[in-house]
């Protein structure tokens, strides 16, 4: 195969993958748009469910790593324990729930299921060993 050849493939495949791209990114925005981080409040009572809670609203509201330092600093503020917001981090940067479509279109659906599930337990996993580690 030549460079052109390559050049022409790749292309097709990012022309099929664009309106799947386009949509979740659509979809990522007006959930961070229209949700402030201010309601998560609501959601987080001080229970010993928050954590999966937290994990929950991460998988769900994925963005970039950069986003969720910020916010997660606000939920501290808020007073949210250090093992929720871990959860809701971790789980941001790792799980994709809103991605999951183009995940299952480009890696296939058992990978791509499984890989999100892993992704759920470790990051609470990670949160809790997280807070066990610094002694909190």
């Amino acid at each position: 195969m030549n460079l052109r050849e390559a050049l022409v493939k790749a292309a097709k495949g990012l022309g099929r993958a664009f309106p799947t791209i386009t949509g979740i990114l659509i979809l990522i925005s007006l959930f961070n748009t229209l949700v402030p981080v201010s309601s998560y409040k609501i959601l987080f009572r001080g229970t010993i469910f928050d954590p999966a809670i937290g994990a929950l609203l991460g998988s769900v509201v994925a963005g970039n790593p950069v986003t969720s330092y910020l916010i997660s600093g606000d939920l501290l503020k808020q007073g949210i324990s250090l093992v929720t917001v871990t959860a809701f981090l971790t789980a941001w940067v790792t799980v994709g729930v809103v991605q999951l479509p183009a995940e299952i279109q480009f890696l296939g659906k058992k990978f791509a299921l499984i890989r999100n599930l892993s992704a759920f337990i470790l990051s609470l996993v990670v949160a809790f060993l997280t807070v066990i580690l610094m002694g909190l």
